[in-house]
């Protein structure tokens, strides 16, 4: 995947968060820190990218972003909880009005019970505003899951500036 395919939505999500002087980071598992490469392969970026978590691990979700290692024993990694908890920990933890996080299933292998392949949960925080979570069920392999993962967040970021 060329992460040209993300320039447009990259383009427009810049020009919303620069009028409105707000900074972003991301925090990602299942993306692997793809979001933040969308992000800073345009021109620019460092007027409202301020940084990128990766955290494919439990540990890294626990050491770098604060989520409870008993939110990952009761929920799994791939929950609304986790994915809500890593948004937030991003936020507190850079000086950012809106951090999206992501964590995921993008296969081939992974799947259990009742979170199948294409399992996905997008948090995105902000400093004015309550966090919401979405699950999202995307179809492909797994660099089509990651690509439409990429596309959701980004939709997500300039969904909250509206």
């Amino acid at each position: 995947m060329s992460l040209a395919a993300f320039e447009p939505e990259v383009l427009a999500l810049a020009q919303d968060l620069r009028a409105r002087a707000l900074r972003v980071a991301t925090a990602e598992s299942c993306t692997g820190g793809l979001i933040a490469a969308a992000c800073t392969a345009v021109a620019g970026s460092s007027d409202w990218f301020e940084r990128g978590f990766v955290t494919y691990s439990n540990a890294a979700k626990v050491e770098l972003l604060g989520v409870d290692g008993a939110l990952l024993q009761a929920h799994g990694a791939v929950s609304e909880a986790v994915a809500r908890a890593m948004a937030e920990g991003a936020l507190q933890r850079a000086p950012v009005q809106r951090a999206v996080a992501v964590t995921g299933i993008a296969g081939p292998g992974g799947a259990v019970p009742g979170k199948p392949v294409g399992t996905v949960w997008l948090a995105l925080a902000r400093s004015d505003a309550p966090t919401q979570a979405w699950r999202l069920q995307l179809p492909g392999d797994r660099a089509a899951v990651r690509e439409a993962t990429v596309h959701a967040a980004l939709r997500a970021l300039r969904q909250s500036l509206r």
